[in-house]
């Protein structure tokens, strides 16, 4: 289920608050997908950065759910493209349509908040190999609210330079 494009309440409490800024962007992360073309979520338009699509945003921010919440915090496996060759292979989703991209995303968000709602906000990570596991998953929560709406700033100007399309929130 796609979360809403609604803040969180004002009184809500801490957790309720950091889970609903996060959904929220999420959100927007779909909302700025809505109505685009294959051909148009593919197509690079910074000439510096060809990887910086619409679906290859998608396809980070999954795998950015996937390192900070399975691995990082809960310690399993470092594998995903983000730990391969060539550097921004997880963007590299040549070929992959945008509804199978969004539909990775969905999934991989979906395992984040179970994962979330089975510890404490003070809970730290545990993956030897990462010194930011030594952070709590409050802190996890703000860096993924932080990662997810710098990407859906970068997805609103991509979306205004494919067709003009533009919005906030």
């Amino acid at each position: 289920m796609t979360p809403s494009r609604v803040r969180p309440s004002y009184d809500a409490d801490e957790r309720a608050q950091l889970v609903g800024w996060l959904d929220m962007q999420r959100a927007v992360i779909r909302w700025k997908c809505e109505g685009l073309s294959d051909e148009s979520a593919h197509r690079p338009l910074l000439p510096a950065s060809p990887y910086m699509t619409t679906a290859g945003i998608v396809s980070h921010l999954r795998w950015v759910e996937h390192l900070w919440f399975e691995v990082v915090f809960l310690g399993r496996p470092a594998e995903g493209p983000q730990f391969e060759e060539p550097e921004d292979a997880d963007m590299m989703v040549e070929g992959i349509p945008l509804a199978q991209l969004l539909e990775e995303y969905d999934r991989q968000c979906e395992v984040s908040n179970e994962i979330i709602a089975a510890h404490a906000l003070d809970d730290t990570g545990r993956h030897p190999d990462f010194p930011s596991s030594a952070a709590s998953l409050r802190w996890f929560l703000f860096h993924m609210i932080e990662e997810t709406a710098r990407h859906a700033g970068h997805l609103d100007v991509i979306r205004e330079l494919l067709d003009g399309e533009k919005g906030y929130y």
